[in-house]
């Protein structure tokens, strides 16, 4: 395929903005090259209008932009500024019109982005991350270059290093992308390319006078505020003597101080030099979704817990490009497919776990809960039986955790005797299962995520290397535990709804009626309203509500000013509490999830976490949460213990019940097989 071949088909299937976005993809990082936002938002507003210019709707020259011809182009990028322009009475220059629209430009990303992915020019991955899609790599077919992040590049890079006479298009698209400053970064440009570049940016005047206009738009940014607002300090009195410290209920807390303090402020802890930041709220969500990659990092927090199991490169504490590899590396192993092939394994285990439950028998929460679905998560994950060690590295981990990432427990306790096994315990078990996990041991055998952890070793020793597998190996023994809090949640919130529990049996027996079923079984219509109490449970009591991140470039947050190398501890689910985000928050009410509703779409709803660092397997994690609150509604009918009792959360490391949440084994519905 020619260059000229591979512009004719993009021009027929892109406008100009999305051209845009798709130049400043950098396929090895999952997102785009930076650009300063106002200079970005300029640019943008400058493709749109070029678009409507080359689409005989508006005319430019240095002077003045003037509409040629209102009616719609059934674009939805395109037809508001359309409108607006329509509706001028006065005649105005094109730089006016960037100035004026600017504030459009998120809006018009986000539009872009949208039908990117609808087309399947970009695929979208969880975490916030972009790569080129199936339309896209078809086209691409064919081109020289060696990246598939050269999508768009590579008409555009020819022309530059050609004497080829570019079309009015391509001369547009290149006179923006230098307006912004980016063409160096988007490819290599010497002394005799950043001639041709200038010359190509004069050789049409709507190209000309848009990116002169969009020059000197970017030039002179909105003046800033010259005072900030002052972050407001938290009391440390108001923290530890608030009711919802006492109840365990970590989001609700935040919601209400958040309420009290706004969405930005501060707790100086006494003989500290250091304060905590903390974030709460939609808006603050929605910041940290778009633009957090660029001004936080993940990597201090972790970094000590890292150190304890003698690792320095794991994904929970890797930022930007190694991040979005070591994710695209896991990814498969973490994918809710795998889970669908072993189902087998799973109703087999769930079943010999449930034959030791007894009815009449009162059971706590947590403990059996864990032990249920550690049978499960072991297997599966390690291929290994962890029942004989799952709680002493569990008590390890839990100990570990809020020694080095709390502070609120001295390090010392785990280097007493108790802790010394445990620690020992842990280690045992990691070599044990890279001892299992030999080529010749795995043959036959179904690939587990460990599997996946030695691949991208194997292929990568030195971005993976051995000494950091040991912290993925044990942690992954706390998804169990993260799984089975949940489960037990939302049993609480379904024995305290009576109905809802109903509408799950229902649901539960209509699945299991002929069999069990398959991955196409769990389709969700099948499952819908179990869906919705999982999703409820989880906005109530998420299991991890809060995340840490160290500012690592300056940045101002609804108008507050965050440090440079400040702690800033985000609440994501506070706005799970937020009157204006979920009306009366502390309803158990599955409708919040149906149209016209849809309260879930809000950026507030967050119970897998924010930005890069969302949870790799979640889609995993809700399935197998959905086939086991099904599997355990169809079988038993719990009761809560005593009946009517308040739902009791440990807050730390994450919200789990408390020891005195448990549940009364009321009925067994069904034979369970042996």
């Amino acid at each position: 395929m020619t260059d000229s071949s591979f512009s004719t088909i993009n021009h027929h299937s892109l406008s100009l903005p999305e051209e845009l976005v798709l130049m400043l993809l950098n396929e090895q990082s999952g997102y785009f090259h930076q650009v300063p936002g106002w200079s970005l938002n300029c640019t943008v507003i400058g493709a749109v209008l070029a678009e409507l210019s080359l689409r005989f709707r508006i005319d430019t020259d240095t002077e003045s932009l003037f509409l040629t011809d209102g009616s719609p182009t059934g674009l939805p990028i395109l037809d508001p500024i359309l409108a607006e322009i329509a509706e001028e009475s006065e005649q105005r220059n094109t730089q006016y019109w960037i100035e004026r629209l600017v504030p459009r430009a998120e809006t018009i990303i986000d539009q872009v982005l949208s039908d990117l992915v609808r087309l399947e020019f970009l695929e979208h991955h969880e975490g916030d991350f972009w790569t080129l899609g199936r339309s896209a790599r078809q086209t691409y077919v064919g081109t020289q270059q060696g990246s598939a992040d050269a999508f768009v590049k590579p008409r555009i890079q020819s022309l530059i290093h050609s004497d080829e006479i570019p079309d009015p298009r391509d001369i547009i698209n290149i006179a923006l992308l230098n307006a912004c400053n980016v063409m160096h970064v988007i490819m290599p440009l010497d002394e005799e390319a950043e001639q041709r570049l200038a010359l190509i940016c004069r050789m049409e005047v709507i190209g000309r006078a848009l990116a002169e206009a969009v020059s000197s738009t970017i030039a002179r940014p909105p003046l800033p505020s010259f005072t900030t607002k002052k972050i407001p300090r938290l009391p440390l009195r108001k923290l530890l003597f608030h009711p919802h410290v006492r109840s365990g209920n970590i989001p609700a807390l935040f919601a209400d101080l958040a309420k009290q303090y706004g969405p930005v402020f501060e707790l100086r802890p006494p003989f500290s030099k250091e304060s905590y930041f903390f974030l709460a709220g939609a808006e603050v969500n929605q910041w940290v979704q778009k633009h957090g990659r660029l001004f936080l990092r993940a990597t201090e927090y972790l970094e000590s817990v890292e150190k304890a199991h003698g690792a320095t490169r794991t994904i929970h504490t890797m930022d930007g490009a190694d991040h979005f590899h070591m994710r695209k590396a896991l990814q498969p192993s973490h994918s809710p497919e795998t889970f669908v092939r072993r189902l087998d394994e799973v109703y087999e285990t769930a079943r010999k776990s449930m034959l030791s439950w007894e009815v009449g028998e009162v059971i706590a929460a947590g403990p059996a809960f864990r032990r249920y679905m550690n049978a499960q998560m072991s297997p599966l994950l390690i291929s290994h039986d962890t029942t004989d060690v799952f709680e002493d590295i569990l008590i390890f981990n839990k100990l570990l955790l809020i020694t080095h990432l709390t502070g609120i427990l001295p390090k010392f306790l785990l280097k007493m005797p108790g802790m010394r096994r445990r620690a020992n315990l842990v280690a045992e078990m990691s070599e044990r299962i890279k001892a299992s996990h030999t080529p010749a041991q795995r043959t036959g055998q179904p690939p587990d995520v460990i599997d996946g952890y030695l691949a991208a070793h194997a292929n990568e020793e030195h971005f993976l290397p051995e000494t950091d597998l040991g912290f993925p190996l044990d942690t992954l023994l706390l998804t169990g535990m993260y799984l089975a809090d949940l489960t037990s949640f939302t049993f609480y919130h379904l024995a305290s709804n009576p109905d809802v529990y109903r509408r799950v049996r229902e649901e539960a027996d209509a699945l299991f009626a002929d069999g069990d079923p398959t991955g196409e079984d769990l389709k969700p219509e099948n499952i819908a309203v179990t869906h919705r109490v999982l999703m409820e449970a989880h906005r109530l009591t998420p299991n991890v509500s809060l995340s840490v991140r160290h500012v690592m470039n300056s940045c101002i947050v609804e108008g507050y000013q965050l440090p440079l190398r400040a702690q800033v501890v985000i609440a994501q689910a506070a706005p799970h509490y937020m009157e204006d985000v979920f009306p009366d928050p502390f309803k158990f009410d599955i409708d919040r999830y149906l149209p016209p509703r849809n309260e879930h779409l809000s950026p507030g709803f967050a119970p897998y976490g924010l930005g890069t660092h969302r949870c790799l397997g979640s889609r995993w994690a809700e399935m197998q949460v959905c086939l086991n609150v099904l599997l355990l509604a169809h079988y038993f009918t719990f009761d809560l213990s005593p009946p009517g009792a308040d739902l009791r959360i440990s807050p730390l490391p994450t919200q789990s019940p408390s020891k005195k949440v448990k549940f009364l084994i009321k009925e067994r519905r069904h034979k369970i097989p042996a």
